[in-house]
């Protein structure tokens, strides 16, 4: 997700992400968040993979750096 516009927070099932958007949270920096939960960090290094567990969204380590 990095470089790119501001996105509204929680408002896709699955997100794309790079070792460059970590720690990773949710919703994360670049994220417009006024009506979004409260900011939770996620583990994802070690499987790849992690779910908020406020809003379901997905988020998938991608091999980019």
């Amino acid at each position: 997700m990095s470089n790119q516009k501001p996105v509204r927070a929680c408002a896709v099932p699955r997100y794309d992400v790079t070792k460059k958007d970590l720690p990773l949270s949710c919703p994360m920096p670049q994220m417009e968040i006024w009506d979004a939960h409260p900011r939770v960090y996620l583990p994802i290094e070690e499987t790849g993979t992690a779910t908020c567990p406020y809003c379901g969204a997905e988020f998938h380590l991608i091999n980019k750096s």
